[in-house]
Order: C-alpha cells, then structure tokens, then sequence
C-alpha cells in the first residue's frame, strides 16, 4: 500500500489549536491515524468495526 496516494483529512470540529489534531485516511479494510504534526511518523491501522467502536465510545463521553 503506497500512503502518499491516500487522502488525509483532520475531523470536521478541528479548530485552529495548534495542529494538535489526528488524521483519517481510509482503505479499503482499515482506516488509518496519524498526528497532523508528524505526517511522515507512524501511521496506526484500525480494522474498521474498531474505529466505528472507538468513535461511539468518544461520543458518549
């Protein structure tokens, strides 16, 4: 999987903080995380029902 070819975006309620964001990028069986402020470090990959999972838990905070 080539990552440059993938589209990045930052969460539609990110506010100008200082880039202190994350960062989404789908394929096709995960999606992909990584720090706006370090775009070439690591890149974490969540099997799509476990993202879905975590976005629901952060919700009900």
């Amino acid at each position: 999987m080539d990552l440059i070819e993938l589209t990045w975006r930052k969460a539609k309620r990110s506010l100008g903080n200082g880039g202190e964001c994350v960062e989404l990028a789908n394929t096709a069986e995960t999606v992909l995380v990584r720090d706006s402020k370090n775009p070439d470090g690591p890149k974490v990959p969540l099997p799509r029902q476990k993202f879905r999972e975590f976005i629901g838990a952060v919700k009900n905070l």
